[in-house]
């Protein structure tokens, strides 16, 4: 498929076409704590969102996308700077526009914008963050724009707070906008320093495994599980001198979990401190070459995430356990928000055919379809293609 014959097709001839990519990503482990100031460890992958763009001559914006063809043409303006429910996925990068030029950075013509994407859909590997950090590149790059690669995420983000309604932290942007290829970013999200850490893995594969439930970020429990978190750090802060969970460590969250008046609101605590913890350890036995403490980890922040977070369901559930009890699987886990979508593990590439075949067999017993499985490429950040 050549993507600027079809934006020809849609859009018709004329002016500069260009082409862009940013990848999506997959977190290793750290789950639910980048906002609430915890670490993540992500990494970029080299399935994404395409893009060809031009400049207009007038103020109008429209997009489309080879994914959602029934969508047609999404027609709107830079003048119009509101959520419109009938304008689809096209919200995600009028949120993006919209956001930048709040912030100094606003267009002065118009665009049209042809997308493609390879992430599955609701599949957790971020293709909303995908778009939104593809679009601020493209902005950046036709209208010539100074910003980086962390304000890049920033705006994404803010993009999806503020004008799609999504309380998300910096994680899935920033693994994108700052992606560099056979690197996790190991990530603290509340000062947003970061460290590339090689991914030395060998002999070992990262297996997305997707278990094709359907799910949205906005009708999903994710804004609930945020403010249950908001409801217990302001019980903590009764008692002890914290900004966010991410602050305490184990020791103290038992020290304090008390002041917390929910029960509900303890448990979504206790994931998001002892997360952030497994996320630094995990990190360090990276670097040491441990990938056995590393899938020891990814194993607990799973049943973090099943017992305090009851993010996971059966769908993942049955994913990972199917996983686990398979020979050559180092560590398993749910990855992205949750509520479907997909879970993550480190396999001994010698295993994998044997693995795949396993847990798409249990699965499909259980649950009555079958799981989709991706052996994961990391790839580099956005960037213009041609």
């Amino acid at each position: 498929m050549n993507l600027k014959d079809e934006f020809v097709r849609l859009f018709g001839e004329g002016g500069e076409i260009r082409e862009y990519f940013a990848p999506g990503r997959v977190n290793l482990i750290g789950e639910h704590t980048d906002y609430n100031g915890g670490h993540v460890f992500p990494c970029a992958l080299t399935i994404g969102t395409y893009a060809c763009a031009r400049r207009r001559t007038d103020r109008k914006l429209r997009f489309s996308s080879l994914n959602f063809p029934e969508a047609g043409i999404l027609e709107s303006s830079l003048d119009d700077r509101e959520y419109r429910k009938e304008l689809g996925f096209s919200n995600y990068p009028r949120g993006v526009i919209v956001t930048a030029a709040e912030q100094g950075y606003e267009a002065d013509a118009g665009m049209d914008i042809l997308y493609y994407g390879t992430i599955p859909n609701s599949s957790g590997l971020s293709s909303s963050a995908s778009i939104e950090v593809l679009t601020g590149f493209i902005i950046k790059d036709l209208f010539g724009f100074d910003f980086d690669g962390i304000t890049n995420a920033k705006i994404g983000q803010q993009a999806e707070n503020r004008f799609i309604g999504v309380n998300c932290g910096i994680m899935d942007q920033f693994a994108i906008a700052m992606g560099k290829k056979d690197t996790a970013i190991f990530l603290n999200t509340a000062t947003l320093r970061y460290q590339y850490a090689p991914l030395v893995l060998d002999g070992v594969k990262i297996l997305i495994m997707n278990t094709n439930k359907k799910r949205g970020l906005g009708d999903s429990k994710y804004n609930e599980r945020r403010e249950e978190c908001e409801r217990a750090l302001k019980d903590l802060q009764k008692a002890v001198d914290i900004k966010t969970l991410g602050d305490l460590d184990e020791e103290g969250f038992v020290l304090y979990s008390e002041m917390i008046r929910s029960q509900v609101c303890m448990k979504r605590a206790r994931h998001a401190v002892f997360e952030n913890r497994r996320t630094i350890r995990a990190a360090e036995a990276l670097r040491e070459g441990d990938l056995v403490k590393f899938g020891q980890l990814m194993n607990e922040s799973h049943v973090s995430l099943r017992r305090d977070y009851e993010v996971t369901g059966l769908e993942l559930d049955t994913l990972v356990e199917a996983a686990w009890e398979q020979e050559g699987v180092i560590g398993a886990r749910m990855t992205g928000a949750g509520f479907g979508g997909c879970a993550v593990a480190l396999v001994k590439e010698r295993y994998l055919p044997v693995v795949m075949d396993a847990v798409g067999r249990t699965y499909r017993d259980k649950i009555g379809y079958d799981p989709t499985f991706y052996i994961a490429q990391t790839g580099d950040g956005p960037a213009r293609i041609g």
